[in-house]
């Protein structure tokens, strides 16, 4: 039946990321990401390079147009709120300085400048095609490399010429290449950044004992997303919600639809930030390994 999740959330929902915890396939059964500009009916999957897909003939799994709030829907094969299965949703609202969300199109242009409203230059940058199957492409300007987050592929300064000009996004445009935006091609792109006390996107080197990746925070990170950047690897997700805690710590992948894990203890509170642990594989703690991440507070 219907539901509404508010969670006491104190903010509009500009985008949702919702997780059928124990795995499955698109588009039935796994992680659904919506958001405001492009409405209600269309979905993503960030594993996969399929384009968006419109669920109009059975309605919308969610709508985030309550204000404060997002509705789950069950018609037929929607699954996202399928009786008694355990979901989890993270949900975000565009804000000066966090984060934002850009629907744009390509006209052949290379580069072509696409306009933001996120006041500073954005510091992860996640773009994807929606009239066509392509790759998630992923742009860190802070240290030059691109990549694709359906994927477990190294990222490299070569995508990040290729995909995103090489140029370094200021507080009001970013750049992307012909190869990733081409005319015709509906884009949709979310950009993060920090703000003090709230976000960090930064990067950590690896020792292959426990890291204390220092984000500035007062009381640990809520939700974590991690990658790293030298070498093959997964994109790792926590969350407080399911426990960032001294145990196991459960996470889900964004470039896989397999179900989440629950019996690994990667993961560490730290009240600045997060600890990586020494248990933690080379995905995430490789001597000598780069990563990025983006944590919230």
């Amino acid at each position: 039946a219907t539901r509404t999740i508010s969670s006491s959330l104190g903010f509009d929902v500009d985008m949702s990321m919702t997780y059928w915890r124990s795995g499955g396939s698109a588009p039935t059964t796994t992680a659904s990401l919506m958001d405001k500009l492009r409405g209600i009916y269309y979905e993503l999957f960030t594993y996969d390079t399929a384009a968006e897909s419109q669920n109009s003939n059975t309605g919308p799994r969610y709508s985030t147009r309550v204000s404060r709030a997002f509705d789950l829907h069950d018609y037929g094969v929607e699954q996202l709120n399928q009786n008694g299965q355990a979901l989890l949703s993270y949900v975000f609202s565009r804000a000066p300085g966090f984060m934002d969300v850009v629907a744009y199109s390509g006209t052949g242009a290379n580069p072509l400048s696409v306009n933001h409203n996120l006041t500073v230059p954005p510091e992860l940058m996640i773009t994807k095609r929606r009239n066509g199957a392509v790759s998630w492409m992923v742009g860190v300007p802070s240290v030059s490399l691109g990549g694709f987050l359906n994927t477990t592929d190294a990222l490299s300064s070569t995508r990040w010429s290729t995909d995103w000009s090489g140029f370094s996004p200021t507080s009001t445009i970013f750049k992307v290449s012909d190869g990733t935006a081409g005319s015709g091609d509906n884009m949709i792109a979310y950009l993060f950044a920090t703000l003090a006390g709230v976000s960090k996107v930064g990067s950590y080197t690896g020792t292959g004992s426990a890291v204390n990746v220092d984000c500035g925070f007062t009381a640990g990170a809520k939700f974590i997303l991690i990658k790293r950047t030298d070498s093959t690897g997964d994109w790792y997700t926590y969350d407080s919600v399911r426990g960032i805690v001294s145990g196991n710590d459960p996470y889900l992948l964004l470039n896989s639809s397999a179900a989440e894990v629950t019996g690994t203890d990667y993961i560490d509170p730290l009240a600045s930030g997060f600890t990586v642990t020494s248990s933690a594989p080379a995905g995430l703690n490789a001597n000598g390994g780069t990563y990025i991440f983006l944590a919230i507070a």
